[in-house]
C-alpha cells in the first residue's frame, strides 16, 4: 500500500465531483428533497474518507477501512431525511438508495478504482432514467391520492361525495368525516387509487359540480 500524492487526491476528488453532479442532476431534475448539491458533496466526502483512511494506515498503520466503514454506516441518517411520507404515499425511497450507493462510488474513487466507479455510476443512470419511464409507462399505472372535501351539512351530501368518488376513482381505500356543529359543515377526507392517465382537471370538474361543496383539495 502505498501513500496517495496531492496531485492524485484531487485528480480523484475531481472525479468525485463529476460522478456525483451526474446522479445528482438527474435527481434535481426530478425535483427531490437530494439534489444536485447534496450529491455532489456526499461523493466528495466519501472520496476523501477513503484516502484518509489509506493514508493514515500508510503513516501509522491499522486497518484503512475503519474510517471508510463510517461512511457506510452513517450515510443512512442522510438517507432517512430524504425519504417523505404524505399518508398512503411514500417518496424519497429511491432518492435515499442513491446517496448511499454514490457514497460507496466516492469510496471506490477514494480507493483507485475509476472504472468501476464510473461504470456504476453509469448504471445508476440507466435505472434512474430508462427504467423509470418503463415504470411509469407500464408498472405504475396506479396513483393514490388523498382528497380532502368541505362541503355545507345537508341531507344525502355524503352519498352524492361517495356516488362521485365512486365514479372516477378505481378504487376508494378510505372515507372519514369530521363534522362542525357551529358552522353546521362536514370535512371529508378521502385516500382513494386512480389510474395514472386520469386528468386532475377532470377530478376538479366533477368534484366542483356536486352542490354544497365550499373547498377540496387535492394531493
Amino acid at each position: 500500500m502505498e501513500e496517495i500524492e496531492f496531485t492524485d487526491m484531487l485528480l480523484r476528488m475531481g472525479l468525485s465531483l463529476i460522478l456525483g453532479g451526474i446522479i445528482g442532476f438527474e435527481r434535481e431534475r426530478d425535483s427531490q428533497p437530494a439534489g444536485l448539491r447534496t450529491h455532489m458533496i456526499l461523493v466528495v466526502g466519501a472520496c476523501l474518507a477513503m484516502m484518509l483512511s489509506l493514508n493514515i494506515a500508510y503513516e501509522g498503520g491499522g486497518d484503512p477501512a475503519r474510517l471508510a466503514a463510517q461512511v457506510v454506516s452513517g450515510i443512512g441518517f442522510l438517507g432517512a431525511g430524504a425519504i417523505l411520507r404524505s399518508g398512503f404515499n411514500v417518496k424519497g425511497l429511491t432518492t435515499a438508495t442513491t446517496l448511499w450507493t454514490m457514497a460507496i462510488v466516492g469510496l471506490a474513487v477514494g480507493m483507485g478504482y475509476y472504472a468501476v466507479a464510473a461504470i456504476t455510476t453509469l448504471v445508476l443512470m440507466i435505472v434512474l432514467s430508462v427504467l423509470d419511464i418503463i415504470e411509469k409507462r407500464f408498472v405504475r399505472i396506479n396513483v393514490i391520492r388523498n382528497i380532502t372535501i368541505e362541503v355545507h351539512d345537508h341531507k344525502g351530501i355524503v352519498r352524492d361525495v361517495r356516488k362521485t368518488m365512486a365514479r372516477i376513482a378505481d378504487q376508494v381505500i378510505t372515507f372519514s368525516i369530521q363534522k362542525s356543529i357551529k358552522s353546521k359543515s362536514l370535512r371529508l377526507e378521502i385516500v382513494a387509487r386512480f389510474n395514472r392517465s386520469d386528468k386532475i382537471e377532470n377530478m376538479v370538474e366533477q368534484i366542483s359540480e356536486i352542490e354544497g361543496v365550499k373547498a377540496f383539495k387535492i394531493e
